[in-house]
């Protein structure tokens, strides 16, 4: 029989208790930050919890990592303790459990409608790095700047392509995003543009929250890959395309990038989304072998941007897509990060890339979407190449069980124009 819990869900919500993804909240604006998990429309207060002596496993009891401000002592346990935290959480929750089910002061402390709180960064992150994992959008791109005939770079089957990307400009999503300002591509003999980007995109890509980290000069085996990765957020790594191509050439990204990315507030575990995995692309060439994978998988996380244009009260749906689409595994990211000697740790976040499918309806960034500003999106009876100011962009992703459905919210922000 399907795990049940006493909690009423209902069938189109994205936090059933097969979910139980992990956040940082605040109850009350005064309140100081709290670690919780989604149940619901409720948030479990998991440092109520923890206090009133529940987690009583062995790498939970007496620990006090869900009484911090972040998720990142609770990430550093690593996996016994996170499935352990699990197990604990859905039998608590479970319809058949009275702990929690028949006590109503500890319902009232540790329960709070989602509606009333404030959702915050789930980890303090040192460290992120943007992968280019997405054949489609790879090839995309290539056919645009470089034609189809040297449309993807021959080191782009061998290797997952990253570059460092800036953290301190990584935000929950509602948050809102100012318009960039930064240097275009100069029109003949005169002086590079400079001004409010014109090209602001967004682009629809995941991240996977590091564990356990490495000490440094010790790679991850690429099959323990996924000991080292807690779960995944929804991730929409903002670019700025004039100010990137006029940059970007010898170092890559810097300015068209840093500006902002928005992550969701939920972290959904690789547990949670188990049931879901499915087999990775074929990659051919094989690729070396320490990134050779026993079992090389994926998951089914069906996505959605929507854009709500600048005075509408309505969005559009204006690509849907699936984590499944890509070519490098997360867990070769991680492996590959590692294999220079370089030491990751618990909260670094790595995102995947912008993650498109084979079909135009699929491509992941307003630069596939109008093949770079040659074509307008219709929208709602208004019309966008780029974004302008106003403009909302709402990710979402769930992957479908039978009767449920393990979903990661969403991840939104508006545009604001340069000041």
């Amino acid at each position: 029989m399907a795990l049940k819990s006493f909690i009423e869900v209902g069938p189109d919500s994205h936090f059933p208790i097969q979910n139980l993804p992990f956040g940082i909240f605040k109850p009350e604006p005064t309140s100081p930050p709290r670690p919780g998990v989604a149940i619901g429309d409720y948030v479990l207060d998991l440092s109520t919890i923890s206090v009133s002596g529940l987690f009583e496993g062995p790498f939970l009891s007496g620990s006090d990592c869900f009484l911090q401000p972040n998720l990142n002592k609770f990430l550093a346990l690593g996996r016994p303790a996170w499935k352990e935290a699990r197990t604990t959480l859905q039998n608590l929750l479970s319809a058949d459990e009275a702990k929690l089910r028949d006590n109503p002061n500890l319902r009232e402390k540790s329960l709070v409608p989602m509606s009333k709180v404030e959702m915050l960064l789930p980890i303090a992150i040192g460290d992120y790095t943007d992968f280019f994992s997405s054949m489609h959008h790879a090839r995309n791109c290539g056919i645009m700047f470089r034609g189809p005939e040297n449309a993807i770079n021959p080191n782009w089957f061998q290797l997952p392509i990253a570059y460092h990307g800036r953290s301190s400009s990584i935000v929950v999503s509602g948050t809102d995003i100012i318009r960039p300002r930064g240097q275009g591509h100069p029109s003949g003999k005169s002086p590079p543009y400079f001004g409010p980007s014109r090209k602001l995109d967004f682009e629809l890509e995941m991240a996977a929250v590091v564990g356990p980290g490495n000490e440094l000069g010790k790679p991850v085996d690429v099959n323990e890959a996924g000991d080292h990765i807690f779960g995944l957020v929804l991730m929409n790594d903002w670019s700025a395309r004039d100010i990137q191509a006029w940059e970007y050439v010898p170092l890559g990204p810097f300015l068209g990038k840093s500006f902002g990315t928005t992550i969701s507030p939920w972290i959904v575990t690789l547990d949670a989304l188990e049931p879901f995995a499915c087999d990775a692309p074929k990659q051919d060439p094989q690729p070396l072998p320490y990134l050779a994978e026993k079992i090389s998988k994926n998951y089914d996380i069906s996505l959605e941007v929507q854009i709500k244009p600048a005075g509408q009260e309505d969005s559009c749906v204006v690509t849907r897509s699936n984590f499944n689409h890509l070519y490098w595994t997360v867990t070769q990211q991680l492996a590959h990060h590692t294999i220079n000697g370089c030491n990751l740790r618990p909260g670094d976040l790595l995102g995947t890339g912008t993650i498109s499918g084979p079909e135009p309806e699929s491509y992941g960034c307003l630069l596939e979407l109008t093949w770079n500003g040659q074509k307008s999106l219709s929208l709602n009876g208004t019309t966008r190449k780029f974004l302008e100011d106003g403009d909302e962009v709402v990710f979402s992703g769930c992957s479908k069980g039978d009767g449920y459905k393990v979903g990661f919210g969403t991840c939104s922000g508006k545009i604001l124009p340069s000041p």
